[in-house]
């Protein structure tokens, strides 16, 4: 005979679970009393936000499901903003809520909410435990959930009374991973497609690759010749210093990229979705039917022809698919690889950041630094802002696994993210790009990465307004400013509160000897640099959004 609350952990453990995200609650006591006994490592974070993000970065990195554990009511609607990121970004995650008591239910008792209806349009699968003996089926299940096919978040609600009983059960297994693989006939179509292109394009996206699959990739495109974009913050999929790389396709795309992707002729769309973001509102390909011929490779059949009726479509993974498709060569040498070393050319040019601008403090140098010392296996996470488009398009990622950025633009994302991948990857250097606003949605977190000892590196850029909501606030109401001014703490003094190291940044120059401080403290470190908010864009200042305007 065993509780719940036992059974939950057996089950986590026979899934392959080392470490949950959670926020203690008295609703869920059975299994915090459970864990104590478990090899699994539990770390306790500030807000269930924050929690549930950690838990999505763990998932993202690794492909497994993060887990998290939170709390009834507030707890639960606290950690839906890392659900709903989970959800558009692709990323296997199971959130686990405890419940109120069975007699209580559906008499909005105290913190009671039905989750199956709180969730159930940002959650992949919602369900709620009654018998205890179904623990194993219902946690194996989610396993099997939250990473086939389009991977996504599972919510599973546990009633307090249900996670004390004692019943006989049968002992958990593992779920059974799902592959889908290509067939031949796609395949032949596919080689036949591009033997008669003369304008290919490749986009990368989605979730379900792995380093191995990168790899194959690279090969790819080096025996077709082929020019390869990565979707909206995906930009890990592939090396941005080889010589195929033609840039990020998405929004704030270089111009010469975007007219490059609609002249093409074959588009071959691997993992992704080519949502809103990544399809620059769906204008670089036409919906729902592309001027290109479309290759779309996807692991779930659901999203093939969901948006845009495809030429061909593929129900595979992309690591299948790429492992099927690294053995096919072309009939010729190909006639575009001119055009591919001329859009790897252009992104270079692109991705070589600014110099100058307005203020004391110039990002551009900044970036510089940072691409000169920084190891190619660092991760990055970051938030939304307009803070983000330093990172977003002019850091050159070079290896799978190193980037963390919620493709639904989810602010507060970046401090969670880092304590994660620091708890993951201790070894490696982790930095976390924030704006000021979006630093304090989940800043709470550094208190996360002091307390287990994670050294991560915050850089907040501090130019003490909501930048990307006042710089649409002047073009489309210039003059008229209103509820985007922010008056901050000093953060290096907040780092300091906590625990951590903390360093100002107010010139250029500034920033090399406090960004090795930080690094050499060998604490959670804050680096605020203060910026001017005339420099809201690398390429525009604030005054010439307005002035256009």
């Amino acid at each position: 005979m065993k509780t719940g609350g036992q059974l939950i952990v057996e089950a986590l453990e026979a899934n392959g679970t080392d470490r949950i995200f959670c926020v203690p609650g008295e609703s869920y006591l059975a299994v915090l009393d459970a864990l104590h006994d478990s090899s699994i490592r539990t770390i306790v974070c500030r807000q269930e936000g924050g929690a549930a993000m950690m838990a999505d970065c763990q998932g993202r990195l690794t492909g497994k499901p993060g887990i998290c554990f939170v709390t009834r009511g507030p707890g639960a609607t606290n950690a839906s903003a890392g659900i709903h990121i989970a959800m558009q970004d692709s990323v296997p995650l199971i959130l686990f809520i405890g419940q109120v008591a069975s007699h209580a239910k559906e008499r909005e008792a105290f913190q009671e909410v039905d989750y199956k209806r709180f969730f159930g349009d940002i959650a992949k699968w919602v369900v709620e435990i009654d018998d205890a003996s179904r623990i194993p089926e219902f946690v194996t299940r989610a396993f099997a959930v939250a990473t086939s096919g389009r991977p996504g978040p599972v919510v599973i609600s546990l009633p307090e009374d249900m996670l004390t009983s004692e019943v006989q059960a049968p002992e958990a297994l593992p779920h059974t991973p799902v592959e889908t693989y290509p067939g031949g006939a796609e395949l032949d179509a596919l080689e036949m497609l591009l033997n008669g292109a003369k304008r290919p394009f490749v986009i990368l996206g989605g979730t379900r690759w792995n380093e191995e699959a990168v790899a194959r990739m690279r090969t790819i495109s080096e025996t077709w010749s082929l020019p390869v974009g990565c979707s909206f913050r995906r930009q890990m999929l592939f090396d941005h210093l080889h010589a195929n790389y033609a840039g990020d396709v998405g929004i704030g795309i270089n111009p010469k990229l975007a007219a490059q992707v609609k002249a093409a002729d074959v588009v071959l769309l691997i993992g992704g979705r080519m949502g809103e973001m990544p399809s620059s509102d769906y204008t670089l390909l036409k919906s729902p039917y592309p001027d290109q011929a479309l290759v779309h490779v996807h692991a779930d059949a659901g999203e093939l022809g969901r948006v845009y009726r495809p030429t061909l479509a593929i129900n595979a993974s992309p690591a299948a698919f790429v492992e099927a498709f690294a053995k096919r060569k072309p009939a010729g040498t190909p006639s575009w690889a001119a055009e591919t070393a001329k859009a790897h050319s252009a992104y270079l040019e692109w991705s070589t950041p600014p110099q100058t601008g307005p203020g004391d403090v110039q990002m551009g140098p900044i970036m510089n630094y940072l691409e000169q010392e920084l190891p190619h296996d660092a991760i990055f996470a970051n938030g939304a802002g307009n803070y983000a488009t330093w990172v977003h398009r002019f850091h050159r990622f070079r290896r799978f696994g190193t980037q963390a950025a919620p493709t639904s633009g989810s602010m507060g994302y970046g401090t969670p993210a880092a304590v994660a991948a620091k708890a993951l990857y201790p070894d490696r250097t982790v930095i976390a790009f924030a704006g000021d606003g979006c630093f304090l949605m989940n800043g709470q977190e550094f208190a996360t990465a002091v307390q287990y000892d994670l050294p991560i590196i915050v850089i907040v850029v501090n130019n003490g307004i909501y930048g990307t909501i006042r710089m649409h606030q002047e073009r489309e109401y210039p003059g008229r400013v209103v509820a985007t001014d922010l008056r901050n703490p000093d953060f290096a003094s907040l780092a300091r509160a906590y625990g951590g190291h903390g360093e100002t940044v107010e010139k250029t120059a500034d920033f090399a000897p406090a960004f090795e401080r930080a690094r050499a403290s060998g604490k959670p470190a804050i680096v605020e640099i203060r910026l001017d908010p005339e420099a809201i864009t690398p390429t525009r200042t604030m005054t010439q959004i307005r002035d256009k305007a």
